[in-house]
């Protein structure tokens, strides 16, 4: 037995020590991937700090003068100074995209740069890019086309034919090709009334789709900003009918103190059951504008005769501005159910709670007219 357990004591040594021998291998082999490590990193360390040394020491490369020829390029919304630098490299416009980033960190005005296309040239010095990007009036491409408060969809549609040099048949495809359009929910598919009256640029890409989509966009934007569903509940009708009073509006009202009140009227109105009676809406069925005059348009058989008719027309008549919509949101607190405008020059209005005072109103606009080649 103690041979055997002396044989079993002799053979645990070496098994130990063939165990120690493992052992001492792995701190070497970690001690060697430590060092590869930290070697490699100093390597690569070594690397960027002579790369950055060499790139700071070294000017980007650049033109030098004003360029020639025409170049169109267009800076979006969210851009950066790189982001607008390769857009200059890529159109030729500047010899690296580092010369315009130097450019535009040594000026602080860079970070003013708006969205927008503009005209530069080829081959230009970045500083001189730079400076001609930031004289809007120089290089900025404009093509305004300015959108009146009131203006119906037909003479919208011909106003961009016109400032965009389309056809009328081509914008008129796309006002018809509605789902495109992103109009809101509760549109109907009709855009009448839903193309915001605003300022816009024609991009030197924009196709009348574009522009009517930006139309569009832009009453989405307002229409938001101004609460339009929320005060639309509010009073008990839908957003759509709300806009549609608020066209009514804008076409009645000359002045912008009589907003709320024609909007009182028309609530008032529609409260009693009472036909709305607008000559706005018989000018519209008959495609005109004006007073109404001998060739009485009351008796016209349309949707759009708030002679004949009670309720509210159809549809919107024109597209109303901020002021129609906030009128129509929030009218004034009356008990007008009659007004009249008495001085087509000046835009002054009359209002009254009866037909008798109405009449009254009306005679003055009866002198008026007689005195005035207006009416």
């Amino acid at each position: 037995m103690s041979q055997l357990d002396l044989g079993t004591v002799q053979q645990q040594p070496g098994r130990r020590r063939g165990r120690k021998q493992s052992k001492g291998c792995i701190p070497v082999l970690i001690a060697a991937l430590v060092i590869a490590v930290i070697g490699g990193l100093l390597y690569v360390k070594g690397v960027d700090v002579v790369k950055g040394w060499v790139d700071g020491n070294k000017a980007a490369a650049d033109y030098s003068g004003d360029g020639s020829g025409t170049v169109t390029i267009e800076v979006k919304e969210g851009q950066t100074a790189t982001d607008i630098a390769h857009t200059l490299f890529d159109a030729g416009v500047v010899k690296s995209v580092n010369a315009f980033v130097d450019a535009a960190t040594a000026n602080p005005q860079s970070t003013s740069i708006q969205v927008g296309f503009y005209q530069l040239h080829e081959k230009m010095a970045a500083k001189n890019a730079l400076d001609l990007i930031l004289d809007t009036k120089v290089s900025m491409v404009s093509n305004p086309l300015t959108i009146p408060e009131g203006k119906r969809a037909d003479e919208i549609v011909a106003a961009i034919a016109e400032t965009g040099g389309f056809s009328e048949k081509s914008v008129q495809a796309a006002y018809d090709d509605t789902k495109a359009l992103g109009l809101p929910s509760y549109a109907g598919d009709d855009p009448e009334g839903f193309l915001f009256p605003a300022t816009y640029n024609i991009a030197p890409n924009a196709t009348p789709a574009s522009v009517l989509k930006a139309m569009v966009d832009e009453f989405k934007n307002r229409a938001a900003a101004d609460k339009l569903e929320q005060g639309a509940a509010d009073l008990g009708m839908s957003p759509y009918d709300v806009l549609t009073v608020a066209s009514l509006v804008q076409a009645e009202a000359s002045r912008p103190q009589d907003l709320a009140k024609v909007a009182s009227v028309i609530y008032n109105r529609l409260d009693a059951g009472m036909p709305l009676q607008l000559d706005s809406t018989l000018h519209y069925a008959v495609d005109s504008r004006g007073v109404i005059g001998a060739g009485d348009l009351t008796q016209i058989d349309s949707p759009y005769n708030t002679y004949q008719n009670t309720g509210l027309p159809p549809t919107p008549i024109d597209s109303p501005g901020d002021d129609a919509i906030n009128a129509a949101l929030h009218p004034a607190n009356t008990t007008y159910l009659y007004f009249v405008t008495i001085n087509l020059r000046t835009g002054k209005t009359l209002f009254a709670n009866t037909y008798a005072e109405h009449q009254q109103n009306v005679d003055i606009l009866h002198q008026y007219c007689e005195t005035s080649d207006e009416c």
